[in-house]
């Protein structure tokens, strides 16, 4: 594996944990945001375990965050999925943070998708909309710390590969679901935010806000492994109308996205196969 050599060797020893509690390997990895971790009950031979098998992943206090890995088939495509993810705001720094990142790829991910919940900021988003993410903006920036934050390099323009966001867009489109691509700001958090910062994040051209997802894709472009992100509009920024916004109408407004999510996931998938048996020919 290329980017074997640059993971921590916790992460590898993690993985291992994880075969050996009876999970599997995989192709591509999945980072499951709030409300959406029951996708992975469509998966084929599901596979159920608590981060705590890893030995390694911290464990969440977000809400909506289930804390479990799954693993199982989609498609022909072994897949393994973290249902939830830390954030900056649970006091984690960057390099834990970027820990299942690394165990999915210790796992063998070779193709990454994020996903999350959102704040759209342009008044002609609905929730349920998905944002396929072709840039971003991190507002939390801070010094990297661990191998999977510092090692390699990626060109900024390079953190999402344009084919994967056009693979994704094209998906969830055919799945009739309505999607845009355009850029994810970052912020801390926990608090949602005020109208005054989405007046400011519209105009430095942001189209969604969140609270996670750009450390991970930066550490896994770092490790060479490509990258898609999908972003849930939960609610729609409206700043001469705000209206009130909880953590539980976002778990559940972010579930009714599902159908759309499920069907990049199942679209990376297939290309991940492709690309595997591509890669065994040559």
């Amino acid at each position: 594996m290329p980017a074997e050599g640059r993971l921590r060797r916790e992460a590898v020893e993690a993985a291992a944990r994880v075969v050996a509690a009876g999970g599997r390997g995989a192709i591509l990895g999945v980072v499951l945001g709030t409300g959406l971790g029951e996708i992975v009950h469509r998966f084929d031979h599901l596979r159920l375990l608590s981060s705590t098998a890893s030995g390694w992943l911290p464990g969440s206090t977000a809400t909506g965050h289930a804390g479990m890995i799954a693993s199982g088939l989609v498609g022909s495509c072994p897949v393994v999925a973290l249902q939830g993810r830390v954030h900056a705001y649970e006091g984690f720094d960057d390099a834990t943070i970027t820990r299942g990142i690394e165990l999915l790829v210790a796992l063998g991910a070779r193709t990454i998708l994020l996903t999350n919940a959102s704040g759209g900021l342009r008044p002609e988003m609905r929730s349920g909309d998905l944002l396929i993410v072709e840039d971003h903006l991190d507002f939390v920036q801070r010094p990297a710390d661990g191998a999977a934050m510092t090692a390699g390099g990626c060109r900024s323009a390079g953190w999402y590969p344009p084919r994967l966001v056009h693979l994704a867009l094209a998906a969830s489109r055919r799945a009739g679901v309505p999607a845009q691509t355009g850029v994810y700001a970052r912020l801390l958090g926990p608090s949602y935010e005020t109208r005054s910062e989405y007046r400011m994040l519209l105009r430095f051209g942001a189209d969604a806000v969140g609270m996670s997802t750009v450390p991970e894709a930066i550490a896994a472009r770092r490790l060479g492994v490509d990258v898609a992100a999908v972003s849930v509009v939960t609610n729609v920024a409206r700043p001469d109308a705000p209206q009130e916004t909880d953590a539980d109408d976002v778990c559940r407004l972010a579930a009714t996205a599902s159908d759309g999510v499920w069907a990049i996931l199942a679209a990376l998938a297939e290309d991940a196969v492709s690309a595997s048996t591509g890669a065994s020919a040559s």
